[in-house]
């Protein structure tokens, strides 16, 4: 190994030598169980294994897990640092039935890959830990967990209303849905009457709210949790129409008086029965449209606020006043009651529809006299939605809204004709897919029994290895054509059964991961429990903000069954959590529309890009990394070209943890100059003298950096790095104790380097063993600063003068300089003023 002319590191031969011996030396190693009060358990959201491999963009959040990790190490902290596979679902699938490879195999080439980009970047990883959703051994107790959620009641089969997606033919729970569209694939989605597993997410939905408090999480992420969830307080209320009984969900039963139409969602039960004869025909149109919409689709704020009249009219419970009734895809028959009151005065989506279908709009709360001398034209061209004073509403007239509210449940109560209420938005899960790429689900399919739970020490259920595993379409999984597999017995009364062909979603293996990293070759138990108590909750969990409601929702909502069976004694997962920001690359579009990547770009002289051989001038723009946009970015390419640690400490130095920012091909070579500077000076320990150094600075840096860490501010310890080692270049004779405190602050940042300098300094290994270093407090000031001498504004000499040197001092030596004399020679000094221990500046007349 050698240092180039150029002074280039070997970067390939540094991380092949240091990779392989912290191997060997089992340094990442966790121990069996923690220490009282020194386990650290660090998480990554472990990936998808998708066939492009990895772009610069994933790594970023390894990279601030293992600055982490390897600081608590050094802090003398038990680490957990575990990595593995979220490897069943249908991007696996989707590219096999397209190349004519089993899934399996894909998964298995894909995993391989990803593993051997992630240990090229040195991360500190305890691969003995390594764990794989589609491995029989780790999915046997995915069913496991299954069959308990089964057993509570809180798995059930039920026909209803699901997203379908035409083109990846299978289901997709509301939170697979964006726009619209399939999540995965970008296809229209269409809503099907469909066979599914659900589970009972909503039996938690309080739990899931109150444990909030208390968790360090983003605040956007707990605002996303408690939306998603969205509990409502308010009463039930029963309208009339002819001799059905229609009830409505209200959070603001003040209001009741100025409901002027009824909303029936499209799927209501009740629309055949009370549309008139000269509606059918528009409303069962409109039920049609309907159907190709999601959820979210149809209740999207901004959207255009369609509806059909049904002719029928329901009379309110409070007036007696008949109102007509309406249907419209807003409505969801899967919320609250699939019909609503509409109040157009006091909602602003109620007021959208009325003005559009010109119903009426009748004020029932008078806005405070604060609020209307601020706008005097509230209620004139919008809802009024904010609490006020009952009006035209006999029972509560000249209440405030709080005090109204209670009164009128309790009115509606008396009458019997409504009741108080809580609901939440939150929907049961959609567990089941109709694919062949996860995990099956253990029920079987018995004539006599009904539906019978495969029997926990015939786990697992295996996928059957079949050569043709493309979706039906049907709605049926290509599981119920593979009859040897489908054809068993009933575990109870062993006459002939079936299986159940759906399969989990790929959430599943993801809801549970992080408690089989405490003990993943357990072949008897999920976990021990012991292990479980020692290591859990997980200290710092990092991950995209893209997860923020699904991913964690369903993990909460299964630990919090876990937990209930006395398997786990945390009723959170995850006491921390923080989201990398994304990763943007730039992108080059001709005029034509044609993307070009960055092998066809160069600079032209006016510093625009323009594409190679023809001068073209190219669009460029800052997108997320997309393949036909040709920006992506691969890792490997960097690192062949630069090395692990310049990687990583550019993905660090970009900007804050957690803002987007745009990766660029020519700021990295400031950490590459950065690097090489390193090597220069601390490769030669001859170089080295033995005094005391930079005493003051290397203690506040010791500070800055540690602290920093801990916050996740990796750009700012970076660029503290930068001004100490600025520092020990310009000193006269760099100190060996700044090399060495140099070397270990900077080692979770750049490991491979900073062993291999350590070592060159005549040191044993590992540097990544060593204990961080302590600052003193009391060394954190300068013994010496120094001050500028100013006069008119102008410098004209510096002095090293004692901190914190009084300003009369300061003030004198100023005036005793030799050329501040010169200048004042025969002048009137008008004043001087003094910054202590920063500049002194003589005013002269």
């Amino acid at each position: 190994m050698r240092l180039m002319a150029d002074d280039r590191i070997p970067f390939g031969e540094l991380e092949a030598k240091w990779q392989s011996r912290w191997r060997e030396a089992g340094l990442f190693r966790t121990p069996a169980a923690p220490r009282e009060g020194k386990k650290f358990y660090c998480l990554d959201m472990f990936p998808y294994p998708s066939a492009d491999g990895l772009h610069v963009g994933h790594p970023e959040g390894y990279t601030a897990t293992d600055i982490l990790c390897r600081y608590k190490r050094m802090r003398d902290f038990d680490v957990l640092h575990p990595m593995g596979w979220d490897a069943f679902g249908l991007p696996a699938e989707n590219f096999a039935i397209a190349t004519g490879t089993h899934p399996r195999i894909v998964t298995q080439r894909n995993i391989a890959n990803f593993r051997r980009q992630i240990q090229a970047l040195g991360f500190s990883y305890d691969w003995d830990r390594e764990v794989d959703t589609t491995d029989p051994e780790y999915y046997k107790w995915t069913q496991w967990i299954f069959l308990q959620l089964y057993k509570k009641g809180l798995a059930y089969e039920s026909k209803i209303p699901i997203n379908w997606c035409p083109s990846c033919k299978t289901g997709l729970a509301n939170e697979e849905v964006y726009g619209g569209v399939c999540e995965r694939c970008g296809t229209g989605v269409e809503r099907r009457d469909m066979r599914q597993w659900l589970l009972k997410i909503t039996a938690y939905a309080q739990r899931l709210l109150d444990d909030l408090p208390g968790l360090d999480w983003p605040e956007s992420t707990l605002a996303m949790q408690r939306h998603w969830i969205g509990r409502s307080e308010g009463a039930e209320v029963d309208f009339k129409i002819g001799d059905h009984k229609v009830t409505v969900f209200t959070t603001r039963p003040d209001t009741l008086y100025g409901a002027t139409y009824l909303v029936l969602a499209p799927e209501h039960p009740l629309v055949e029965d009370i549309t008139a004869t000269e509606f059918k025909g528009s409303v069962s149109r409109y039920i049609e449209g309907a159907k190709h919409k999601s959820d979210l689709e149809r209740t999207e704020i901004q959207k255009d606020k369609t509806g059909v009249p049904t002719g029928a009219l329901a009379v309110s419970p409070v007036s007696g006043r008949k109102i007509p009734v309406w249907i419209a895809d807003y409505v969801l028959a899967s919320y609250g009651t699939g019909a609503i009151m509409a109040v157009p005065a006091h909602d602003e989506r109620d007021w959208q529809f009325a003005v559009r279908h010109e119903l009426p709009i009748k004020k029932v709360v008078e806005p405070p006299a604060e609020a209307l001398k601020a706008d005097p034209n509230l209620l004139k061209d919008k809802a009024f939605t904010e609490d006020g004073i009952a009006a035209f509403s006999e029972v509560i007239d000249g209440l405030p809204t709080p005090q109204a509210k209670t009164k009128m449940v309790a009115w509606l109560e008396e009458k019997g004709v409504g009741r108080r209420k809580v609901t939440y938005r939150l929907r049961d899960w959609v567990f089941s897919r109709q694919r062949y790429w996860g995990e099956p689900i253990p029920i079987v399919h018995c004539d006599k029994c009904g539906l019978v739970p495969v029997p926990e020490d015939k786990l697992p259920i295996l996928l059957p290895d079949v050569r043709h595993y493309k979706p039906t379409g049907t709605g049926e999984s290509p599981l119920a054509d593979v009859h040897s597999w489908v054809n068993t017995h009933c575990p109870a009364c062993h006459a002939p059964a079936r299986r159940e062909t759906n399969t989990m979603p790929q959430w599943a293996g993801s809801c549970w991961y992080y408690l089989r990293f405490l003990d993943p070759r357990n072949p008897a138990r999920l976990f021990s429990g012991a292990l479980e108590k020692s290591w859990m909750p997980v200290d710092c969990y990092v991950g995209g903000a893209e997860h923020a409601v699904l991913h964690l929702l369903y993990a909460r909502f299964w630990h919090k069954v876990l937990f209930d069976l006395g398997l786990v004694t945390t009723k959170e997962p995850f006491q921390k959590l923080r989201h990398q920001g994304m990763i943007l690359s730039f992108s080059y579009r001709d005029p034509r529309g044609v993307y070009h990547g960055y092998g066809d770009i160069e600079q032209g002289e006016d510093g625009k890009a323009r594409l190679s051989g023809t001068g073209e001038e190219l669009a460029v723009q800052v997108e997320k990394m997309s393949k036909s946009k040709k920006n992506v970015v691969n890792p490997d390419d960097v690192l062949a070209k630069h090395g692990a640690d310049v990687f990583r400490l550019y993905e660090m130095f970009m900007g804050p943890f957690d803002d987007s920012k745009p990766w660029d091909m020519k700021d990295i070579m400031g950490r590459v100059r950065f690097l090489r500077r390193v090597w220069l000076a601390f490769n030669d320990p001859a170089k080295l003298s033995a005094g005391e150094g930079l005493t003051a600075l290397r203690h506040r840096t010791i500070k800055k950096v540690g602290e920093d860490i801990e916050i996740f501010h990796f750009n700012t310890a970076i660029s503290a790095l930068d001004i100490y080692l600025n520092a020990i270049d310009a000193a006269k004779e760099p100190a060996r104790a700044d090399a060495e405190v140099f070397l270990t602050i900077l080692n979770p940042f750049a490991p491979h380097i900073t062993e291999e300098l350590w070592e060159r300094l005549g040191n044993p290994a590992f540097l990544s063993a060593r204990p961080w270093p302590v600052y003193d407090p009391e060394k954190l000031k300068e013994s010496q600063v120094e001050v500028v001498i100013q006069v008119n504004g102008k410098v004209r000499a510096k002095l090293v003068v004692p901190a914190g040197s009084p300003q009369d001092a300061l003030k004198a030596a100023a005036l005793a300089d030799s050329k501040v004399k010169a200048e004042s020679a025969g002048r009137e000094v008008v004043k001087v003023v003094v910054i202590p221990d920063k500049l002194v500046n003589v005013v002269l007349k």
